[in-house]
């Protein structure tokens, strides 16, 4: 019975990592440039955030710690005015470094590209008949 307090004491601290880590209202207008396309943005500053990469010996989840590190880059950069952030480099012990800009609103938040207007007209569609 001594060794179920032993494997929560070890488990809870690693479930407990993400916890409060999450994207904000402002942070959810942001878009990440991971193609690094930030032309016509102006520049807004420089964010550098940081998360626990490893729990004592036990090293963190890589996807887990960047997807982390993006969305609180996310909300800092909202915090300048931001609406994008772009990557400067690779993580590195828990720590990131993003550039912030200021896009305007010609950029999806979704689509991670500037917006561009597609021609009507331009593919035509047919239904699919069941046989």
């Amino acid at each position: 019975m001594k060794i179920l307090p032993l494997v929560l004491a070890l488990t809870l601290p690693l479930a407990a990592c993400s916890w409060g880590i999450k994207l904000d209202s402002g942070g959810e207008k942001v878009r990440t440039a991971w193609d690094g396309n930030v032309a016509g943005c102006r520049d807004a500053g420089r964010v550098t955030v940081s998360v626990l990469d490893r729990v004592g010996p036990v090293d963190r989840s890589n996807t887990k710690v960047r997807d982390e590190l993006e969305v609180m880059a996310r909300n800092e950069a909202a915090s300048l005015g931001a609406d994008t952030v772009r990557p400067l480099g690779e993580p590195a012990d828990g720590q990131q470094s993003w550039q912030a800009y200021v896009c305007g609103a010609g950029v999806s938040p979704r689509s991670r590209a500037p917006l561009q207007r597609q021609d009507q007209g331009a593919a035509e569609t047919f239904p699919i008949k069941d046989q």
